[in-house]
């Protein structure tokens, strides 16, 4: 059940009812017990593996640390905590975009309202609705967690603020180890999408997180999708020339009339895309449309309601 990266680490997976099929929860030991790192959805094997964790280990959990509001970081959070007693800890900017998006609900017709500005027909826009309500009771976020920052120290690993894939994403570092959460994910390329009331540019913020953490190299990184890395810095250096790639083949295929972020999705991603896979594209298309605007390659404009993008100049 729990598998023993080091004396004091170990790993705890929960079954996903939706890709990749699975989150890694992992947990930290110091003098008063262990950390229990993310807290993946409210699914019905979450209590039973969780007691089962418990016995294991040779302390009680003492706490709940959450790297990002994802639905599957941090949608245990409040059952983890009923079933420990743990207190919940999370990022600051994070749980304000929790209870923003989570705890709201008019976010699913506010966001999808936004999709369609963005050129996302009603299909694509809409479905998010529908997604809203058949996930929430999987999102059970712990209200008022106590605040992390940069700088904090969580069972003597430092908090380091890495945003990128969520604004205010956070991981654990001690010694040459990082906990990365979605930071860092091999084979898959975590996503890193531009959203309403989020921060202006999320690829520019995780293209300077990447650089980071290839300055803090790291000789271990443990993901909460996959295997662990064990060359972290190779996989920072492949994921920003992944993203270097990408911001050139945006530039192409901005050579034409002014398009939306859902006509240009269709050029980078293709065009065979389930409704829920194609809001990822349109806004992972628009994190790299404003990055390449503020490197004054791109510009934008409105048009009947709807936000056009263009080649500089």
């Amino acid at each position: 059940m729990l598998v023993a990266l080091a004396d004091d680490v170990r790993r705890l997976t929960v079954p996903l009812p939706v890709r990749p099929g699975h989150v890694h929860l992992y947990l930290l030991r110091d003098d008063d017990g262990w950390t229990l790192v993310d807290a993946g959805l409210t699914v019905p094997e979450l209590e039973e593996l969780l007691a089962s964790a418990s016995s294991e280990l040779d302390a009680p959990i003492v706490r709940i640390a959450i790297t990002h509001f994802h639905p599957d970081h941090v949608g245990g959070a409040e059952r983890a905590a009923a079933l420990t007693g743990a207190p919940v800890h999370q990022g600051v900017l994070d749980y304000e975009q929790c209870d923003r998006v989570w705890g709201n609900p008019d976010w699913p017709s506010h966001i999808a309202a936004w999709f369609r500005a963005h050129g996302a027909p009603a299909p694509v826009a809409d479905e998010v609705v529908e997604l809203g309500a058949l996930f929430a009771p999987f999102i059970r976020f712990a209200r008022d967690p106590q605040p992390l920052r940069e700088g904090d120290r969580v069972a003597g690993w430092d908090v380091l603020e890495l945003p990128g894939h969520a604004d205010g994403h956070l991981c654990l570092h001690r010694g040459r180890v990082l906990v990365a959460g979605d930071h860092l994910l091999d084979p898959i390329t975590p996503a890193v999408g531009l959203y309403p009331e989020g921060r202006p540019d999320p690829l520019g913020d995780y293209l300077a997180s990447l650089e980071r953490t290839i300055a803090l190299a790291p000789r271990l990184a443990l993901p909460g999708h996959g295997e662990p890395l064990e060359d972290p810095v190779a996989r920072a250096h492949a994921l920003l020339h992944h993203h270097r790639e990408r911001l050139d083949a945006t530039t192409a295929a901005l050579d034409g009339a002014p398009r939306s972020a859902y006509k240009v999705s269709l050029e980078l991603f293709g065009a065979d895309l389930a409704p829920g896979e194609r809001r990822f594209a349109v806004a992972e298309t628009l994190s790299h449309l404003e990055r390449l605007r503020r490197e004054g390659r791109a510009e934008s404009g409105s048009e009947d309601g709807v936000v056009r993008w263009a080649a500089a100049g």
